[in-house]
């Protein structure tokens, strides 16, 4: 797992080669050119994790309806939905999971444009699509996703903002990813916070807008490696009930970004105080500090603290981060 997450500003670099970016490129022409209505998009665990950062790039820069399907309503109860107008595109690093697949041949069928993100353009999901992106991150040693994560994120950013120029190259800002991705890496920060929640019973997670993925995912990795009960909440839907359940002995990590998402974590971070609660920053400001980038970006940098606190949580509390119990590298579902 440390290997992976070190490989980090690598695989940016990589995904940024003209030769990727080009094919990206071409991806977005072809999406610009057929117009859809609505973008859907279908992942299971951390891959869901990325979908929903991607739903919120095609809302907020392409100004699409976008949402995540829900594959059992195809696969389970036979739903074949009209998406005859939509973007659907299937996030997943194997491209291996069957209900996946359907979802996009299914979604293929009913003429809406396919696409699928996967480290695997070998793969059954690769195939079904009518299009397909390669996040070139390199085999993953470790169960728990960590580089592919962050490929597939920065894939989604490629390509919503090569949608947005008409096919266009990505922004000149991106070239600065690998390294500021590696300054992150270098910072002990997050190795000195473990000892932080070694004995932790559960924990929160939350942030808003584009952070509300990292939070979703650092939630999940928690979970993945050390076995500990973390709840990852909207900043928004905390306040709306979850919040009574935090005092000093929960501890919460909030990503609080500098745009709009981070300004409106100022009342849930206030709340929280009310109710001294032990909170944990992530951000431009935060004590897991990252490069101040604009908000679109972040989720590529606030990730990459987070993961380095799990290992090193999952260290402490004498557990294998490398082999979590009841996992394997490959999940399929139907």
């Amino acid at each position: 797992m440390a290997a992976d997450i070190a490989e980090q500003p690598e695989v940016y670099a990589r995904l940024l080669e003209p030769a990727h970016t080009e094919a990206i490129a071409h991806a977005a022409a072809v999406i610009a050119e057929r117009r859809p209505r609505h973008v859907v998009l279908t992942a299971r665990g951390t891959s869901d994790h990325a979908a929903l950062y991607g739903a919120y790039l095609a809302e907020i820069r392409l100004g699409l309806p976008a949402g995540l399907a829900s594959p059992s309503a195809v696969t389970v109860y036979g739903a074949r939905p009209d998406l005859s107008h939509a973007l659907v595109i299937g996030v997943s690093q194997s491209g291996g999971s069957p209900d996946l697949t359907e979802v996009v041949r299914v979604a293929r069928e009913s003429g809406a444009l396919t696409l699928a993100i996967t480290n695997n353009p070998d793969s059954p999901l690769a195939a079904a699509a009518e299009l397909s992106v390669d996040v070139v991150a390199g085999h993953e040693r470790a169960v728990a996703a960590t580089k592919t994560y962050t490929a597939e994120l920065l894939a989604l950013l490629l390509l919503v903002e090569s949608v947005r120029a008409g096919g266009g190259q990505p922004p000149a800002e991106l070239a600065a990813l690998p390294d500021l991705a590696a300054r992150v890496l270098a910072d002990p920060a997050a190795e000195a916070a473990a000892g932080r929640y070694r004995f932790a019973a559960r924990l929160v997670t939350t942030g808003r807008g584009y952070a509300y993925a990292t939070a979703r995912e650092a939630a999940l990795k928690l979970m993945e490696t050390s076995y500990l009960p973390a709840l990852a909440f909207s900043g928004a839907d905390l306040l709306h009930g979850p919040l009574a359940m935090t005092d000093p002995d929960v501890p919460v990590l909030a990503v609080v970004g500098s745009g709009p998402g981070g300004a409106a974590m100022a009342d849930v971070l206030a709340r929280l105080r009310e109710r001294k609660a032990d909170v944990l920053t992530v951000g431009a400001k935060g004590e897991l500090a990252v490069p101040d980038v604009d908000e679109r970006l972040a989720p590529l940098l606030d990730i990459l603290p987070l993961q380095r606190l799990a290992l090193a949580l999952a260290l402490a509390r004498g557990e294998d981060p490398d082999a979590p119990r009841g996992l394997k590298k490959v999940t399929s579902t139907l």
